[in-house]
């Protein structure tokens, strides 16, 4: 594969992409390559700790970046050399077969679906992100790409998501979950109410009717879906609360006398933020687009650059996208 990274995307850009692209370099075949689109100068800078690094990387300069606040699709036509731009532009004509960005979620997004369009069957890509919950993964469909959706768009995101975690983590026949303000089936906005109706009818897909936001930490399914605003909301929420938990028990553990217990407690606490951090999960694929499209954190670090790369190869070797095609293609009459 060639894998392309936007350089320039994130908040830690570009030292963090360029130093995950240079540990990635172990999980390449001999045929590999990575490419990184951005400054050159710059870039070439952070690689020169490396040494002899070009064996396995390639730099295309992009003297454009495209920031975190401008709005996606006018910075996506102003700048027409940003090293986003380049890079969907790159996947599109086959020079890369994935593209992993930090940046931009909006542009990111807007990007993929402008160059590289939809698989055939799908009628909106969604952004899928694991959740790493107290048993197992479990992944939640969209969390932000998509905030107009209608009920068909909710039902193949069921599809895609569970697809994607069967190909990528192996969980056979996951349950699906609608998310909604109440379990019962009659609860929700006319949104989920016709989507639950649509999912009653798909046999083959095991849905468990309606969930709400706790029941994605209790096992109640392995897909959780909802259109975009709620989901973004949920992600943003999770991130928060994790952030100020750990804070806070870091913050009582460091008060404690030293002793067994507290020293027990404090690698306990170290082994658990590291089984929940983002950056061993990577970035979130934009499922339904005719490509492979990673999309990371804004503040990603090289370890979840590192997993970003990963992700794009087993997202890859998997067939994740031919499978996609395939089921919504030959259930196309199912809809709305």
């Amino acid at each position: 594969m060639r894998i392309g990274v936007d350089a320039m995307g994130g908040d830690l850009a570009p030292a963090e992409q360029v130093a995950g692209a240079l540990a990635a370099r172990e999980l390449l075949t001999e045929d590999d390559r990575i490419v990184l689109y951005g400054r050159q100068g710059e870039i070439v800078e952070h690689l020169k700790v490396a040494g002899d690094w070009s064996e396995r990387i390639a730099v295309v300069d992009c003297p454009e970046m495209i920031g975190m606040s401008e709005p996606p699709v006018e910075a996506l036509r102003a700048k027409q050399n940003s090293s986003l731009v380049r890079l969907a532009q790159a996947h599109r004509s086959g020079e890369v077969d994935a593209m992993i960005s930090a940046g931009n979620t909006g542009a990111c997004v807007a990007a993929a679906q402008m160059h590289l369009r939809r698989l055939a069957g799908v009628h909106r890509p969604g952004i899928a992100i694991i959740v790493p919950t107290f048993h197992g993964p479990v992944v939640l469909c969209d969390v932000g790409a998509n905030v107009n959706c209608r009920p068909l768009h909710l039902l193949q995101y069921g599809v895609m998501a569970g697809i994607y975690l069967n190909r990528v983590a192996g969980v056979e026949a996951p349950r699906v979950g609608l998310m909604s303000i109440g379990e019962e089936d009659t609860k929700g906005n006319a949104l989920v109410r016709r989507t639950h109706e649509l999912f009653r009818r798909r046999p083959e897909i095991r849905f468990v009717g309606n969930v709400e936001g706790r029941d994605l930490f209790r096992n109640s399914c392995e897909v959780v879906v909802c259109e975009g605003f709620v989901g973004n909301v949920c992600l943003k929420l999770m991130e928060g609360l994790a952030e100020g938990l750990f804070k806070a028990l870091a913050r009582e553990l460091a008060q404690q006398t030293e002793g067994a217990f507290a020293m027990k407690a404090r690698l306990a606490l170290g082994a658990l933020a590291a089984r929940y951090d983002y950056s061993e999960y990577g970035g979130a694929p934009l499922l339904g687009v005719n490509g492979i499209c990673i999309i990371c954190h804004g503040s990603s670090n090289a370890r979840a650059i590192y997993n970003a790369i990963r992700v794009s190869r087993e997202f890859a070797t998997q067939g994740v996208n031919e499978r996609i095609t395939t089921e919504l293609t030959q259930n196309a009459g199912m809809g709305e």
